[in-house]
């Protein structure tokens, strides 16, 4: 079971980013799906999640407003649109999929929860 994050780089504050995961090996359909960040020296933090069917979505409220999670269940994929970046949204993006517990979940910020997570992918954000 793999999530592939990718879509992360490098842009100037105010710039839009749109980072992608793609499941495999496994049906993500029936599972909330989320977006964590670590950047250097902080501990990884809840960024957005969507629920199984799409229907829910819970934000940080650091990205309210500025960033959309969504998701395409017939490519078992979620995505992360990333509007009016700062400096300080500077991380490693990593997309978790829900854990065999949580079948159907609503979104959640309880990293406990995702039982799946993607190598992570880069975003610098430039002032």
């Amino acid at each position: 079971v793999q999530l592939q994050a990718s879509g992360g780089g490098l842009v100037q504050a105010g710039d839009s980013l749109t980072l992608s995961c793609a499941g495999s090996g496994r049906t993500f359909s029936y599972y909330a799906m989320g977006w964590f960040r670590q950047a250097p020296g902080k501990e990884r933090e809840f960024v957005a999640a969507i629920s199984w069917n799409g229907a829910s979505t819970d934000y940080a409220d650091s990205v309210k407003g500025r960033f959309t999670i969504s998701r395409d269940s017939s490519k078992n994929s979620v995505y992360l649109q990333m509007n009016s970046l700062k400096p300080e949204d500077t991380a490693v993006y990593y997309c978790a999929g829900g854990g065999v517990r949580y079948r159907l979940g609503g979104p959640t910020y309880r990293s406990e929860r995702y039982d799946y997570w993607g190598q992570g992918t880069q975003v610098t954000v430039s002032s």
